[in-house]
């Protein structure tokens, strides 16, 4: 039963993704009326009655109340008769069976779009069910509903007793999949280090292809990599990965972005930076974070070429990343006003003098702070000995 689930994607997070693609801006999405439609068209093909009126009330949609009728009426004979097997299940066959019907009910609950329905069937079904294995395929299906509804409290409570569970088992596949999981999660709050690493970790075992297809995978992948690795770590897990490498130039924008990052391109940088903000602007999970993205990485670009020079022309800094040098200008002032840059500006001479950090002052000052704090714990503990 839960292979089966698996393998239908219940529930199906692309339509939750068709559904954020009519909120976003006309400019990003232009074809909202052929995005519509084929929601629409899934809809109408499960009758989907539950899905249906919440987009009608989140999009402000004219009801077609003859359609939701029709599609309510449906659901209603369906469960009736999910509910008859139930009870035949109950009263004449085993404990197998009567999982497999409670089942059945939840997978129609999620099929619809019935959250809280789908998620108390499914907490039945857990009850019934003895195999950890079919545990965690039940866990996994209540995370989709989390994301699929993007319900953050839920979609975290059942991540921790995921990790309950899956530190009690030996099944490796099951433990990478939650990596996957705790990935994009972890996109959604914004900790692109955690989501790198766990996405880096199940690079060469994917197999969460209910959750997301490969090629969204490796985006995601490489995205939340190069705003979080080092440069020779990117060089050597990202660049160079044969699962990469495989699938990168599918994706428009995502080979020039961390290629001419890595080798110094930064006028093709800024251009495959655009293009990448948009596909991130139109991905539910990164939508939010698309701004801070851009910041991170312009951060990143302008401290790479800094980090070359002791001083730089700010006309020549310019040129180089395709810019004019009044924007220029006032980026980098804003992030040396930040922390961000270590630098400043000669406006008169129209110089960028960077000024770096001494590391070995820097390690001699964090040396005396470590001393004061020992020597101030050892005197409290010298006071409660006396006593």
């Amino acid at each position: 039963m839960e292979d089966d689930i698996k393998a239908e994607k219940l529930p199906n997070l692309e339509y939750a993704q068709l559904k954020f693609l009519l909120t976003c801006p006309d400019s990003l999405v232009r074809n909202k009326e052929d995005t519509k439609f084929k929601l629409m068209e899934v809809i109408k093909a499960e009758n989907m009655s539950h899905l249906y009126r919440h987009l009608c009330d989140d999009l402000h949609w004219d009801m077609d109340h003859q359609l939701y009728e029709r599609m309510k009426k449906a659901n209603e004979h369906k469960l009736e008769q999910l509910d008859a097997t139930i009870k035949d299940a109950v009263e004449n066959l085993g404990e197998s069976e009567v999982r497999e019907a409670n089942a059945a009910k939840a997978e129609y609950y999620a099929r619809i779009g019935d959250k809280d329905n789908a998620i108390s069937q499914y907490r039945v079904t857990l009850e019934k069910t003895v195999g950890s294995g079919q545990k965690l395929d039940v866990i996994f299906t209540l995370l989709r509903i989390g994301l699929f509804w993007m319900d953050h409290d839920f979609i975290k409570k059942t991540l921790e007793r995921a990790h309950s569970m899956i530190s009690e088992t030996t099944d490796w596949d099951r433990k990478n999949k939650l990596k996957v999981y705790d990935a994009l999660y972890a996109i959604t709050t914004r900790d692109f280090k955690k989501a790198a690493n766990q996405l880096l970790d199940t690079i060469s075992t994917f197999t969460a292809v209910e959750l997301i297809d490969y090629e969204e995978y490796i985006f995601y992948t490489v995205v939340m990599c190069v705003v979080s690795l080092d440069r020779v770590t990117l060089k050597q897990k990202v660049i160079n990965a044969p699962e990469i490498l495989a699938v990168i130039d599918n994706i428009p924008h995502l080979s020039a972005l961390i290629n001419s990052l890595y080798n110094c391109n930064y006028s093709t940088f800024f251009v495959a930076l655009a293009g990448i903000a948009d596909k991130l602007k139109t991905n539910r999970f990164t939508a939010p974070h698309a701004g801070f993205f851009c910041k991170e990485m312009r951060v990143i670009a302008y401290g790479q070429m800094l980090e070359s020079y002791r001083s730089v022309q700010l006309e020549t800094m310019a040129h180089a990343f395709g810019v004019s040098a009044d924007f220029l200008d006032g980026e980098i002032s804003r992030f040396i006003a930040s922390g961000r840059l270590h630098c400043k500006i000669d406006k008169v001479g129209g110089i960028v003098e960077t000024n770096r950090p001494d590391s070995k002052n820097a390690q001699y000052q964090n040396a005396i702070k470590q001393g004061d704090l020992l020597l101030n714990r050892v005197q409290k503990l010298s006071r409660v000995i006396n006593i």
